[in-house]
C-alpha cells in the first residue's frame, strides 16, 4: 500500500462520518497521530510504500463508529502540549484553553500560588498552570481513579508538580487553603443532549459533560459554597459555564459573597468565563 492509498483509506472513511473539511482534518490528525505519516509526507512522495498496518481494519471501523480522533492517536493538545486521553477521559476543548490563557496571563509572574483544579480529567488544566506559573502548588481532584490514572502520566508535562487526588466535590470537603480555585464542570444539560453529535454521545464520558435539567447550576453552586473556605482571603474562583447560564451564575456568585465578579465571553462571542473573588 503506497501513502496515497493509506491516506485515502482514513479520509475516506471519515468522509463518511463528516463533511469533507472536517474529514481532512481528522484524518491528517489520526494519520500523523497514530500512523506516523503527515499529510506532508504523502503530497511530498504519494507513491512511497507503507509498511502493512495490521491494525488497520481496526482504525477504519473506530472511524465509522464515530471514535474521536484524539482517542484513535491517544492524545489531544492544549495549548501547545501533548495529553494523553482514552475513553473515559474529556477530551480537552479550545474554551478551555482560553480560560487557561487567561489564568496564565493574570497570575505570571505571582510567586508561591496555591491553585486547586476541580475535575481534573485529563489534567489539561492543572497541569499547564504547574508549567506556565512554575512557582505554584497545583492539586488536581476528581471523581474518578481511571481519569485520574491519566492525569498522573500527563503530570510528567510539567516534572510531576501537580498532586493528583481521588475526591468527589459533590459529597466531600478537599483539604487545603488555596489562592486559586478553577474548575471545568459538567455543564451541559440533559435535554441539549438532543443537538449533540454522535462522537461525543457514543465515546466522550457522560459523567464529565452532563448535569440534570433540574439543577445546572448544581457544580457552580457546590464549588463556589466550598469555596468560601477552600480560598484565603482575596483568592479567585474561575469557572469555565455554560453559554445559556452566564447571568445566572454570576448571580450565584455574588448572592454567595464573593465580590468584582466578572463574565467573559469567549473567541466566538459567547459567555464561557466567570472569575471572582473571595474577601
Amino acid at each position: 500500500m503506497t501513502r496515497r492509498e493509506l491516506w485515502d483509506c482514513i479520509y475516506d472513511a471519515a468522509a463518511g462520518v463528516y463533511d469533507r473539511r472536517e474529514a481532512r482534518a481528522f484524518a491528517a490528525f489520526v494519520c500523523e497521530g497514530r500512523l506516523g505519516m503527515r499529510f506532508t509526507d504523502v503530497i511530498v512522495e504519494p507513491d512511497a510504500p507503507c509498511p502493512d498496518r495490521e491494525d488497520l481494519p481496526d482504525i477504519l471501523a473506530e472511524i465509522r463508529d464515530c471514535r474521536p480522533a484524539q482517542y484513535i492517536a491517544g492524545f489531544a493538545y492544549f495549548l501547545g502540549r501533548k495529553f494523553a486521553v482514552r475513553e473515559g477521559v474529556l477530551i480537552p476543548r479550545p474554551e478551555t484553553e482560553e480560560m487557561v490563557r487567561r489564568i496564565v496571563d493574570r497570575y505570571k509572574g505571582r510567586s508561591g500560588m496555591r491553585i486547586l483544579d476541580v475535575g481534573t480529567g485529563s489534567g489539561c488544566i492543572a497541569v499547564t498552570l504547574a508549567a506556565e506559573l512554575p512557582d505554584a502548588e497545583v492539586t488536581g481532584i476528581d471523581v474518578s481513579e481511571t481519569v485520574l490514572a491519566v492525569a498522573g502520566r500527563n503530570g510528567s508535562l510539567c516534572g510531576g508538580r501537580v498532586r493528583f487526588e481521588c475526591c468527589d466535590i459533590l459529597t466531600r470537603q478537599p483539604g487545603g487553603r488555596f489562592d486559586l480555585v478553577v474548575s471545568n464542570p459538567p455543564y451541559v444539560t440533559l435535554g441539549e443532549k438532543a443537538g449533540m453529535r454522535p462522537n461525543i454521545l457514543k465515546h466522550e464520558p457522560h459523567r464529565a459533560l452532563f448535569v440534570g435539567d433540574d439543577d445546572p447550576l448544581l457544580f457552580y453552586r457546590v464549588i463556589a459554597e466550598r469555596g468560601r473556605s477552600l480560598l484565603a482571603p482575596g483568592g479567585a474562583l474561575w469557572f469555565e459555564i455554560n453559554e445559556r447560564f452566564g447571568d445566572e451564575v454570576t448571580a450565584l456568585l455574588g448572592s454567595l459573597g464573593y465580590a468584582d465578579v466578572k463574565l467573559t465571553a469567549d473567541l466566538f462571542g459567547k459567555p464561557r468565563i466567570t472569575e471572582a473573588v473571595w474577601k
